[in-house]
């Protein structure tokens, strides 16, 4: 398992290169740059070549790039265009509330989602719901659920704040509720298709002979089931939970710009529109190294269930 670990850590340094080398030729495709930012509609074209010479944006791609990953490797990750302040310092600002928002949406996504799936392996009807609600789930953008519940749960309810976002720091109870809307909005495509492959993997599972074997033995159904069977289904379930924890950093782009929640997702959309260059790589580097924290995350959990993982 430790070497499994380490294996997955040596991996993820040309996977943060790949990912920061093709975000940083991206962003030099897009139209515009900081330059024209900074200088505003009224810049004269000797202004904007100034400011582009000031932040070094005249220089080749190559060079540029080199001397933000020269930074990078030694803990460097620059100074935001537009703001000025040090990215590391911005982001991990950033960093409380799009952890709060992922970690909490997938929680809540695993737990209803492999409860519903449970309870839908064991039930034939129950079934039919999950597949219809996943692909209801799957087919609600989260924008629009996110206006949804703000109009309903904000807006005539009263019952919980439409935007923003509380700190940990300022107390758990007004925490939990700057994010129940949010978690609701990124949870609910998630929920869906974990329920589904959980009801398919438990159903699975309750059709091997160590099942029929248990029966005869006089196990109780609910030891079966929950002790073995699920177990049994775990692999398969751990990693579309993973799955989703991933695809639940880029539902944050959207989720965050919806409640105005300052995380990660909303700096990267602000970055992109100004060409931020530094804050966009830095944004970058933060995803991947989450998504390979989150991976080593689910390796461990293999191991947990499946001891031929262990010894990989």
């Amino acid at each position: 398992m430790f070497r499994l670990v380490l294996r997955r850590l040596a991996w993820s340094i040309p996977l943060l290169f790949v990912a920061s080398l093709v975000s940083f030729v991206f962003v030099a495709f897009l139209p515009g740059d900081a330059a024209s930012a900074l200088g505003g509609a009224n810049a004269t074209a000797e202004q904007l070549a100034a400011i582009r010479q000031e932040l070094g944006l005249n220089r080749p791609l190559w060079d540029q790039y080199w001397q933000w990953l020269s930074s990078a490797l030694h803990g460097d990750l620059g100074s935001s265009l537009l703001s000025h302040q040090s990215v590391t310092s911005l982001l991990n600002q950033r960093l409380e509330p799009s952890l709060s928002l992922i970690a909490g949406a997938v929680l809540l996504a695993g737990s209803v989602g492999i409860a519903l799936g449970v309870r839908a392996a064991l039930r034939g009807r129950l079934g039919k719901v999950v597949d219809a609600g996943s692909i209801v789930g799957l087919a609600v953008p989260d924008f629009w659920l996110g206006l949804v519940l703000i109009l309903v749960f904000a807006v005539h309810l009263s019952i919980l704040p439409p935007t923003g976002y509380s700190p940990l720091v300022d107390g758990p109870g007004a925490w939990m509720q700057s994010l129940v809307l949010p978690w609701i909005t990124l949870a609910v495509p998630a929920t869906a298709i974990i329920a589904k492959q959980t009801r398919d993997a438990v159903a699975s599972a309750l059709d091997r002979p160590f099942v029929r074997t248990l029966r005869a033995a006089g196990v109780s159904e609910r030891s079966i089931v929950y002790r073995h069977a699920l177990k049994n289904a775990a692999i398969p379930i751990l990693t579309v939970v993973g799955l989703m924890f991933v695809g639940a950093l880029s539902g944050t782009v959207v989720v965050e710009s919806v409640f105005a929640i300052p995380g990660l997702g909303s700096t990267a959309v602000q970055a992109t529109s100004s060409n931020d260059l530094p804050l966009i790589q830095g944004t970058v580097v933060y995803f991947t190294l989450i998504v390979v924290v989150i991976n080593i995350f689910v390796d461990v959990a293999y191991g947990y269930f499946n001891p031929k993982v262990r010894l990989a």
